[in-house]
């Protein structure tokens, strides 16, 4: 079993404690003490400012042309705390359990629970710094209600809370770089990871714009390059988002943590046909307001507003009335996915449901009538009303979605439909957020994570904020206080170069295929793999399939790929292609991982392993642990366990309803 290093004492005395007794590193050492940072979003701008701040010497990577081009920037509906300012039963215990019980108990409890005690330290942190957080009449910050949680606890800046969080972390960030405590390096992909006597001690990066390799140096590597739902090539992640920086190290010795685990999200814009290359998100704060349903009549072809209300089917509310539509997502994801497969589903399609606002706009407007003390209003006036707090609220994601579809979702329902968003899995870290390579650590998405099998929304950027502004800070230290003797290695060093001449070779041996079909042909076959049979529903007779077809792909890739241009030279295709071979290995190792997990849980659903009513059945008894895989070679893996004890939120079967 592995050791996860989690502190002893009560539960909600562990984080306290573990702080009281880590190890120190006094300003004039940290000095002398170099950390690099690999990605800056949320996890890795707020790390680099942090620890900039403490007074070590940091250097920050990022490939985009500026750290505000993070793809956590696309985060829309809020951030979670337990700050309880609506007066409505919420606490830090009830932000931990609701996680514990939404990622289907396969989380760590301590990990949880500092996860919840820290969260209302960010707000007091982002507010500090002049995010712009919606707030009530009377001037406190506003709250609206998600998935999973029968409380108010989200706090939001309209539909763009990510955008506003990064420019926080950003502005931080930028800081440190002015006072010349952080090295910012742009345009720059890590391509793998220096070990020297066990020890991360540095990375090689490409500079996306020369084309050039490059050394650095670092006493601790931290790894905040996000998820991997790329991999699935239709997902609602921007397009450069990968798995590179997370699968370098993972073949360097860092192991890998349930990467089957992968969350679908319920409310997105459906596909539109084979050209598409990535899916827009709808937030999920408009199931805070929405009202999701399907025709009562199958293969029913009528506009959603011909269909009167005693024919509709609001399917969540009707199957889980204690949650209604904020059941968390997987559970909303399935069900979506479950009304279409039996013939439900609406539009051209047919691979969709609705998303409706009409209710939350006649209540809107009628307590707008109450609030102006308007006599004799009439139903537009009503509307009108309505429309305006709507807008208010949600106006940008309205405005998203119009110019999306050409439909105007103030007059029709929305058409959603689940898709791939957020990865649960990750290097596998333990409660000093290290991974099985000493020196190097992994924040935010990039690590295996605190969610479990399955994320509640809005904590997302909770996560990353934590790891990056109130969490590494303490736990760096019981590593790097060691280091102190260790002077700075020269990257003419012999593991540095080994290091570089392995990549150099690598993308000459890709360049050199001259093939006749492009990365994202290869791509886009990989993402129709994994979504047919390790998405949504799983089989072991569709799994172990998948993994064949996957061993195919990766033979074909790498004797017909084709990548136009140069090496010494600026060039997307060789990135891409770069990335793609890294996916293709990663989803070889989430059928593994998922063939060999023979349970349902939170978003993995084995057809195998279900209820009488459809819903997700645990094998507590076998599989109550984190997969901690191993890389042993060419299609090996070795698996670890990291049993799982939950001595506060006791194991129970899901129920929403």
């Amino acid at each position: 079993m592995l050791n996860s290093k989690i502190p002893a004492g009560p539960l909600d005395q562990k984080w306290t404690e573990f702080k009281g007794h880590c190890k120190l590193v006094n300003p004039a050492n940290k000095r002398k003490l170099e950390v690099i940072v690999v990605g800056t979003g949320l996890a890795g701008a707020s790390a680099a400012a942090s620890l900039g701040e403490l007074g070590y010497k940091v250097k920050a990577f990022c490939f985009q042309d500026s750290p505000r081009r993070a793809h956590s920037i696309a985060a829309q509906g809020g951030i979670n705390a337990a700050k309880n300012y609506q007066n409505d039963g919420d606490s830090v215990f009830r932000l931990f359990y609701d996680t514990i019980k939404g990622g289907d108990y396969r989380a760590r409890e301590a990990n949880v629970h500092r996860l919840a005690e820290v969260s209302v330290n960010i707000i007091d942190q982002c507010v500090a710094q002049g995010v712009p957080f919606a707030r009530e009449y009377g001037g406190l910050l506003s709250n609206r209600s998600f998935g999973g949680t029968q409380v108010q606890r989200t706090f939001y800046a309209a539909g763009q809370t990510g955008q506003q969080l990064l420019i926080g972390a950003y502005q931080a960030l930028e800081r440190q770089i002015a006072l010349g405590n952080v090295a910012m390096y742009n345009r720059h992909e890590m391509l793998d990871v220096v070990k020297i006597d066990g020890k991360a001690r540095g990375i090689i990066v490409r500079n996306l714009v020369s084309g050039k390799l490059e050394r650095h140096f670092g006493h601790a590597v931290l790894l905040c390059s996000g998820g991997y739902g790329n991999v699935f090539y239709l997902s609602t992640n921007a397009m450069g988002s990968n798995v590179t920086a997370a699968w370098k190290a993972h073949r360097k010795g860092a192991y890998f943590g349930n990467p089957c685990f992968t969350q679908i999200h319920p409310t997105c814009i459906p596909v539109s046909g084979d050209h598409q290359s990535k899916l827009t998100l709808m937030s999920e704060s408009l199931r805070n307001d929405g009202r999701i349903w399907v025709p009562k009549k199958q293969n029913d072809t009528r506009r959603p507003n011909e269909i009167p209300e005693e024919e509709r089917d609001y399917y969540l509310e009707r199957r889980y009335p204690a949650f209604g539509n904020l059941v968390p997502r997987d559970v909303a994801s399935r069900a979506a996915k479950e009304r279409c497969d039996a013939g439900y589903g609406v539009g051209s399609s047919r691979q969709a449901v609705y998303l409706d606002y009409a209710d939350a706009i006649q209540r809107y407007g009628k307590a707008e009538v109450n609030k102006r003390n308007i006599q004799g209003a009439t139903a537009d006036q009503i509307t009108q009303l309505g429309k305006d707090v709507v807008k208010e609220k949600y106006g940008n994601l309205f405005d998203m979605y119009e110019k999306i579809t050409g439909e105007n979702p103030y007059e029709v329902p929305m058409r959603i439909y689940p898709a791939v968003h957020y990865t649960m899995g990750g290097l596998w870290v333990d409660y000093e957020l290290m991974t099985s390579v000493p020196g190097l650590y992994a924040l935010g998405e990039a690590n295996f994570s605190d969610h479990g099998a399955n994320r509640l929304g809005a904590s997302a950027l909770m996560q990353g904020l934590a790891d990056g502004y109130f969490v590494i800070p303490y736990t760096i230290g019981n590593y790097l206080a060691d280091e102190i003797r260790t002077p700075a290695i020269p990257t003419d060093h012999p593991a540095f170069v080994e290091a570089e001449k392995e990549v150099a070779d690598r993308i000459n041996q890709l360049m050199s295929i001259k093939g006749s079909q492009t990365v994202e042909s290869f791509h886009k076959r990989l993402g129709k793999i994994m979504w047919d049979k390790c998405g949504m529903a799983r089989s072991e007779e569709g799994l172990k399939q998948a993994i064949e077809e996957i061993r195919q792909l990766k033979k074909e890739f790498w004797s017909d790929v084709r990548i136009p241009g140069s090496v010494t030279e600026m060039n997307p295709e060789l990135d891409k292609a770069n990335r793609v071979a890294d996916f293709i290995e990663l989803g070889e190792l989430m059928c593994i991982d998922a063939l060999d997990r023979r349970e349902s849980c939170g978003g993995h659903f084995r057809e195998e392993s279900q209820t009488e009513e459809g819903e997700a059945l645990r094998d507590d008894a076998n599989f109550s642990y984190v997969a901690a895989w191993e890389y042993a070679g060419e299609h090996n893996w070795n698996l670890h366990k990291e049993e799982l004890n939950f001595d506060v939120a006791k194991p129970t079967q899901r129920s929403y309803k």
